[in-house]
């Protein structure tokens, strides 16, 4: 399959938005190219797994390599492996119910959709990239579009928050910068992917590089204590714009973090895994414990989120096989927990102009789907069987308690005591917001959701069931990929 038309579709989808007429047109387009832009993730995956189920053993499968500066080895390398597919129908998934969320939006449409589509465009050329200087390249494709989203469409102290996220965001891409170019001259002058893993690099050079990587793809998915432009950036942004931000954006630095930090300096991330683990079980408690102070519903998600991500990273940390499985899986949970957690939130704060949760009350009398459709997002935050978020963060502990030391032993009890708070929060939140009498009378005339909105919510609970009630396929898909790494780690 030629991966580029999952960079072409939605390049064209942008193009053909800023030429069409009216509002109604632009609309429309945009939800087409993307539902066909999930329907070609799908086929990819098919076509992925048949390739694999007739015995290719290849690490990257689909690659294409065309040289761009041949005097510098940059090439427009792609190929694909479980990890990416993973992302790819993730990206896909959230792109289709950010457009059917924004369905309202009258300031400025052609626009709003034409940087989504880019966002998407970016996401989808950064998970098939094999060169560092195309993964940089697409990276740094989406900050602009986040920055102008908040900017521009957002709420509250938008202009503060916008720049707070380019900023740091910006940050976290100089560190990235620096030490790709670190990589490049210690790999032979290489910025390939698959060249420069098996590049021999001194233990020396990759105590100075990997910091350098792993912190500012970190950054991208709020590494403590450099996750402050979370909350701002989520509560500020619209809602197709907060649930690209933590469904998609905070997932290309996980992403990073594992596939070009981890994975090419194997001796940099085991002398450094400590650190990464003590970081990460901060952020998951800090998270927990932040997010119950808020009364917000956004802050509530943002911080969560926080939290969430912080399984991910700890699961990386923890350097064995189960444990990278489960980091993988909880991206892909998280990611589709998250951006129907913040779809829901604005969906709530449409009808009711509050995300207040003092404010609000009963309104499962009046919101009935929107409302069950909190609980199920609420749930799956939380850990319950059946759901995405409890495979993943399972998949994680069990992982994680397979280091016998103590050390990584209380780690992991400690990030497993953040459910119990977690728990606390999403059930005081619910109970709430929904639940009880109606406390405002212009509550009365509420409407439920609409049919774009309901699409939305069952395409992201759909995917949210997919994992938790059949988890195979995605372990399937993800663990020889994590193999590889965990091989890598183990210089095999």
């Amino acid at each position: 399959m030629n991966l580029l038309f999952l960079i072409g579709l939605p390049l064209l989808t942008a193009v053909a938005v800023l030429l069409s007429r009216n509002k109604q047109q632009v609309k429309w387009i945009a939800l087409a190219g993307s539902i066909a832009q999930l329907g070609l993730a799908f086929v990819l995956f098919f076509i992925y797994q048949q390739e694999r189920n007739s015995g290719n053993a290849a690490q990257m499968l689909f690659e294409q390599n065309y040289p761009l500066f041949a005097s510098l080895n940059i090439n427009f390398h792609f190929g694909v492996d479980g990890i990416s597919i993973a992302m790819i129908l993730l990206t896909a998934f959230v792109v289709v119910a950010g457009v059917l969320v924004s369905w309202k939006i009258e300031k400025m449409t052609k626009e709003f959709y034409f940087l989504l589509l880019l966002l998407g465009m970016g996401a989808y050329g950064f998970f098939i990239s094999l060169d560092l200087f195309i993964l940089f390249f697409f990276l740094e494709i989406s900050v602009i579009p986040k920055y102008l989203l908040i900017g521009i469409w957002g709420s509250g102290k938008k202009e503060y928050s916008a720049n707070k996220l380019a900023l740091m965001l910006m940050g976290g891409s100089a560190l990235i910068l620096v030490g790709m170019l670190g990589l490049y001259f210690a790999g032979g002058r290489s910025f390939d992917i698959l060249t420069l893993s098996k590049a021999t690099i001194s233990a020396g050079y990759q105590s100075l590089l990997f910091p350098l990587l792993f912190v500012g793809f970190g950054v991208f998915t709020a590494l403590f204590p450099l996750h402050t432009w979370v909350p701002d950036g989520h509560s500020s942004a619209p809602t197709a714009g907060s649930m690209f931000l933590a469904g998609i954006s905070m997932k290309l630095g996980g992403y990073g973090c594992l596939r070009v930090a981890t994975y090419l300096l194997p001796e940099g991330a085991k002398e450094f895994a400590d650190i990464i683990i003590i970081l990460s079980a901060i952020a998951i408690l800090y998270g927990a414990f932040a997010t119950m102070m808020q009364k917000d519903l956004k802050y509530i998600n943002a911080y969560s989120s926080v939290s969430h991500v912080g399984f991910s990273l700890l699961g990386i940390g923890m350097l064995t096989q189960t444990a990278i499985t489960g980091a993988l899986m909880q991206m892909v949970s998280h990611g589709l927990m998250t951006a129907l957690f913040f779809a829901v939130i604005g969906m709530i704060y449409d009808r009711t102009h509050t995300r207040m949760v003092g404010d609000m009350g009963g309104l499962m009398k009046k919101l009935p789907f929107i409302s069950t459709i909190f609980f199920i997002v609420g749930l799956c935050s939380l850990g319950l069987p059946g759901l995405s978020g409890f495979v993943a963060e399972m998949t994680i502990f069990m992982g994680s308690w397979q280091n016998t030391d103590a050390f990584h032993r209380i780690a992991t009890i400690a990030a497993a005591m953040s459910i119990v708070v977690t728990a606390v929060y999403i059930l005081r939140a619910i109970g709430n917001t929904v639940m009880g009498p109606i406390k405002n009378e212009n509550y009365l005339t509420l409407k439920d959701a609409a049919w774009n909105e309901k699409l939305a919510a069952i395409l992201l609970v759909a995917g949210i069931l997919a994992i938790g009630i059949v988890p195979g396929w995605l372990n399937d898909l993800l663990r020889p990929a994590a193999e590889e790494i965990m091989n890598r780690i183990a210089g095999k």
